[in-house]
């Protein structure tokens, strides 16, 4: 039986968002200050900074697909909170698990950019999106078996957040097991996969006649 403590912590969600907030603000703070410019001492020449700057193009591609990771898994987050009624002691406890695996995403990023021809570094980084993933699937459906949803969330927006974690799931693990065959073409799908959910761009709707 829950104590009168458990059953009354955790139930201001805005303290949750706004923990969550600077949470990511952090990360993706973070994320940047991985970036090294080359050293003055080595360059003594326009060619040669050009030639320094080309170096660090696998750093600045993990960079802009971490930053996407982070925004992507921060508006999904907030798309859950902004449908749930009121937390409880579970909920928060599952949301900090999520933020736990937020904070881990500056490691794996600096991981993959320092060994991005290494299937291992790849396969890190894809496990540091789905643990986060994992997280907001069990948030929502334990919302939903608990009855924290909001009463006037139509059905289809409760199925569509599922739906939405498990497909974009599905298409990170194929691109990732793509590493198999080439590091550079899983994290271009990868790549693909977040500018998809980014972006979100509107397909033609069909006629009728």
């Amino acid at each position: 039986m829950l104590t009168l403590y458990n059953r009354i912590q955790g139930r201001n969600l805005e303290r949750l968002a706004a923990l969550s907030d600077g949470i990511f603000a952090v990360a993706m703070t973070l994320l940047v200050l991985d970036l090294h410019t080359p050293s003055p001492a080595q360059i003594h020449s326009e060619p040669e900074l050009l030639q320094a700057f080309a170096a660090m193009g696998p750093q600045w591609v993990v960079y802009g697909m971490s930053f996407l990771t982070l925004g992507i898994f921060w508006a999904g987050q907030q798309t859950q909170l902004n449908h749930i009624e009121e937390g409880t002691r579970d909920l928060t406890w599952i949301h900090l698990g999520f933020l736990f695996s937020v904070t881990l995403m500056p490691l794996s990023t600096r991981l993959l950019g320092d060994f991005v021809h290494y299937r291992i570094a790849v396969g890190t980084y894809w496990l540091n999106i789905l643990l986060p993933g994992c997280m907001l699937y069990w948030s929502w459906t334990y919302a939903s078996r608990a009855g924290l949803i909001k009463e006037n969330t139509p059905a289809e927006i409760r199925n569509s957040i599922c739906r939405r974690i498990l497909i974009a799931q599905s298409l990170y693990a194929a691109g990732a097991a793509l590493c198999l065959i080439n590091t550079w073409i899983s994290i271009g799908i990868i790549v693909l996969v977040q500018l998809n959910y980014a972006i979100a761009p509107r397909l033609p709707r069909a006629r009728t006649s």
